[in-house]
């Protein structure tokens, strides 16, 4: 099998290039669009570092050929500021300490973005399965998931001091 053009939306930008056949999205992103916030963990799709948005849902950048997503919108990390200003879930990220050693942190970041867009009022068992693929090897979940509450309230104009414990879950 040949190469071929591949067309995507990434970031907002329309992106064309030439992809062999079995290319990985997060090869593609990294190697050729020189986008790095999509980290390579397992390869296996089991660590969740290579999260990006494909048409709003959360995917393994490690396991898609990138020709089966041509002509579609990807969003990473790099898409998520706006004008160099963090959007919510990257504030409270910060704010809260989720970040941890950052190696997960954009994946938490992209899953988190999925999951406010479709529920901007998601319970901590919400957070909790839509975080379920994500490895964080530091165990940080529960910062992550103060944070990812956090934004949600950031997103409703609700205010919550940064770190407050949220309903349901152990205090730092």
């Amino acid at each position: 099998m040949s190469s071929q053009i591949v067309s995507l939306v990434v970031n907002g930008e329309p992106r064309e290039f030439i992809a062999r056949p079995g290319t990985t999205l997060l090869a593609t992103l990294r190697d050729s669009l020189g986008l790095t916030s999509a980290k390579r963990g397992c390869s296996q799709g089991s660590c969740g570092t290579c999260t990006v948005l494909v048409d709003d849902r959360p995917v393994t950048a490690c396991l898609v050929a990138v020709e089966t997503v041509s002509g579609c919108s990807v969003r990473t990390l790099e898409g998520v500021a706006v004008g160099g200003d963090l959007d919510e879930v990257q504030s409270a990220f910060v704010d809260n300490f989720a970040t941890q050693c950052g190696f997960c942190t954009a994946g938490m970041i992209m899953v988190a973005e999925a999951l406010l867009d479709r529920d901007p009022d998601p319970s901590q068992e919400d957070v909790a399965e839509a975080i379920s693929g994500n490895v964080c090897r530091c165990t940080g979940y529960q910062p992550i998931m103060i944070a990812i509450l956090d934004a949600a309230r950031r997103r409703r104009g609700e205010s919550a001091e940064p770190g407050q414990p949220v309903e349901g879950t152990v205090a730092r």
